[in-house]
């Protein structure tokens, strides 16, 4: 099963204001350092090459872009695999993994909309379920693809059952495979992207730091004569890494990542003595991709001067850096002075950004944007709205600049347009705008406009019952409406 996968855990980009609720701490979003999130994105909220990044912390997800993503390069398996085999006191450990839910996962719109709306619109419930499709890889491409996610779990139970790694199998010997790997990957990343940390950390447990033997080729040579390296992918060490993340725990996460990055620099400085500049290239995009969860885990912790040195002294000077990576990167740096209050530092990092366009063209996405943040930073709302507004033209039903436009009516004392915006976004294009951040937004908008707010958000749900396969927080976060498991 290919890494890419994973290019479809994502959906659209976050606020980059702070939610007009109160962001939750519990089970249904990880612990957080700034704003909130809805994800993490593609054009991916996490990924500071993003025009759309927020400077904000966003819990990870594994998203790979053209711009960064390692795949675009080619190289042998032996280069893609290497990895240091575990240390002597690491070796006679095994990894037994097992599933640790004896049932499927239940699908909580389903339950939220039997409970406020009845079992007549439930029948306009249309998602795919699990017999819907092959038992197999292309099944579980199709419904990541159609974002049944819960579903997508599920299936990657009954497969992990077939490799004797089910239910109750946890503590039990087993063989490990490029396929068993990946498909334990892909659960694990769709568990955090549902936000079920719990389960996520109980069945990642056995996994530790992929440091055991039997995750290695080497450890079955009468499998596969000759090959040696990882049999898990890379992301899957990231995922890993970065699992405290979730739990609130980041200076855990930053010490499993810095360790995970000087691995990758030293394979890097191997390729680079052997002047096998693909190689070279490859482990600098994976050492890179680290890089970026470092950040985003000092975003977390409010590490901004250990952030300034990670952008300024590794990640700016590379000396085969595209212009408009420059540019993205320099774009995000100002973007996470924004957190900071220093809107002159922005400004500086902004400016740098806007000479490395290209000469005599107009501002785009990433221009605009960062002006918009300004003029918010600024409190010059009506002006920030009129930017945002341009913005929305080069990138028609984004949510992340919605969700701005809205919030900026909402501070300029124009209630009813923000609500208006929403609405309307949310009509002319529902599979998309029906994003998690645009919820609570509108729902907490309705609150504030009447007290009788619950027939709209029975409005809200659904629509959200006929055109959401899933969501990455609760009913009761997205919509406050309390549902009884």
């Amino acid at each position: 099963m290919s890494n890419k996968i994973s290019e479809y855990f994502a959906n659209d980009p976050p606020s980059f204001f702070d939610e007009l609720a109160s962001k939750p701490k519990s089970k249904d979003l990880p612990a957080e350092g700034g704003a909130s999130s809805n994800n993490s994105s593609s054009t991916s909220g996490t990924n500071m090459m993003s025009s759309t990044f927020t400077g904000f912390f966003q819990p990870p997800e594994y998203v790979e872009t053209p711009e960064t993503g390692e795949d675009s390069i080619k190289v042998t398996d032996e280069v893609r695999n290497l990895w240091e085999l575990p240390r002597e006191n690491e070796a006679g450990k095994l990894i037994m993994p097992g599933i640790h839910l004896q049932n499927d996962l239940a699908d909580p719109i389903s339950v939220a909309v039997t409970q406020h709306l009845g079992e007549a619109e439930l029948s306009h419930r249309k998602i795919l379920r699990v017999d819907d499709v092959t038992q197999d890889e292309r099944g579980l491409r199709t419904l990541i693809h159609a974002g049944c996610y819960r579903t997508a779990v599920n299936l990657t139970g009954r497969l992990l059952t077939i490799y004797g790694q089910g239910y109750g199998r946890s503590g039990q010997p087993a063989k490990h495979s490029p396929h068993s790997l990946q498909l334990w990957f892909t659960r694990l990343a769709l568990l955090a992207k549902l936000g079920e940390f719990e389960l996520l950390n109980t069945e990642a447990e056995p996994f530790g730091q992929l440091r055991s033997a039997d995750v290695f080729y080497d450890f079955y040579p009468e499998m596969y004569s000759g090959k040696s390296g990882s049999i898990a992918c890379f992301s899957f060490r990231l995922l890993l890494a970065e699992l405290p993340i979730y739990l609130g725990k980041p200076h855990i996460a930053l010490d499993r990542l810095s360790e995970l990055h000087v691995t990758s620099r030293e394979i890097k400085e191997h390729y680079s003595n052997q002047r096998n500049k693909t190689a070279e290239e490859f482990w600098q995009r994976r050492c890179e991709r680290v890089l970026h969860s470092i950040i985003n885990c000092g975003l977390m912790m409010k590490k901004f001067s250990m952030i300034d040195d990670i952008m300024e002294g590794t990640l700016l000077k590379r000396s085969n850096l595209s212009k408009e990576d420059q540019r993205s990167l320099y774009s995000a740096w100002g973007r996470i002075y924004l957190q900071i209050g220093d809107i002159f530092g922005a400004e500086q990092k902004f400016a740098v950004s806007r000479r490395l366009r290209e000469i005599n063209s107009s501002p785009d996405l990433r221009d605009l944007v960062d002006k918009g943040l300004i003029a918010v930073a600024k409190n010059d709302f009506p002006e920030a709205y009129v930017i945002f507004q341009k913005a929305l033209h080069l990138d028609t039903g984004n949510t992340m600049i919605l969700n701005n436009m809205g919030v900026c009516l909402l501070y300029a004392g124009k209630l009813k347009d923000a609500i208006n915006l929403y609405e309307r976004a949310i009509n002319l294009n529902p599979q998309k705008s029906l994003n998690e951040s645009l919820l609570v937004n509108l729902s907490t908008l309705y609150e504030l406009e009447s007290n009788n707010s619950k027939a709209k958000k029975y409005n809200l749900l659904r629509l959200i019952n006929r055109y959401k396969p899933d969501l990455n927080i609760s009913i009761e976060i997205c919509l406050k409406l309390q549902t009884i498991n």
